[in-house]
């Protein structure tokens, strides 16, 4: 066998490799990551469910997701381990240190839709439907009485469910 022959194995195998040594890589991050879970640590499971670490064992995980509501998950189901910041800024809403804040000049998003839906006057209204002036320009012919008169009596209407006449 030639090398031409054998060069399209050649790659195929270490594209396997790379893989496989890349999907590795990452199974050892996560093993490590919650190897490095500690009590008092914020989380977030595979299921999207944010709480503290309350106990850690060899297979499962303790958390409270709300005071006095406890959780067995295993090691396993844990996704992330989240920093401090991280995790009080999703959990509690603590956004932003007094030093973010003089940065941020945007408009604050109000509590209730009250003052999303409130007209700026009469005039702001957007009317969708059809004016005089357009229905004049273009009438529907075919469902005038007009139309339907002109009409022979004798014409079937059109079959539009794929039947035919031919037998």
């Amino acid at each position: 066998m030639s090398l031409v022959t054998l060069l399209p194995f050649i790659v195929l195998i270490g594209a396997m490799f790379l893989m496989t040594r890349s999907a590795k890589k990452k199974q050892q991050q996560a093993v490590q990551m919650r190897d490095q879970m500690q009590p008092g640590s914020g989380v977030r499971t595979i299921g999207g469910l944010y709480a503290t670490v309350k106990e850690v064992s060899d297979d499962t995980v303790l958390v409270e997701a709300a005071p006095g509501v406890h959780l067995i998950f295993a090691k396993n189901a844990i996704g992330a381990v989240l920093d401090d910041d991280e995790y009080n800024r999703l959990v509690h809403g603590t956004e932003f240190s007094d030093d973010d804040a003089d940065e941020i000049t945007g408009s604050a998003v109000p509590d209730d839709a009250s003052s999303l839906t409130e007209a700026d006057g009469a005039g702001s209204r957007i009317d969708l439907g059809k004016s005089d002036a357009e229905a004049k320009d273009k009438p529907d012919t075919e469902d005038t009485p007009a139309a339907q008169a002109e009409r022979p009596a004798d014409t079937e209407p059109k079959k539009t469910d794929g039947e035919s006449d031919a037998k």
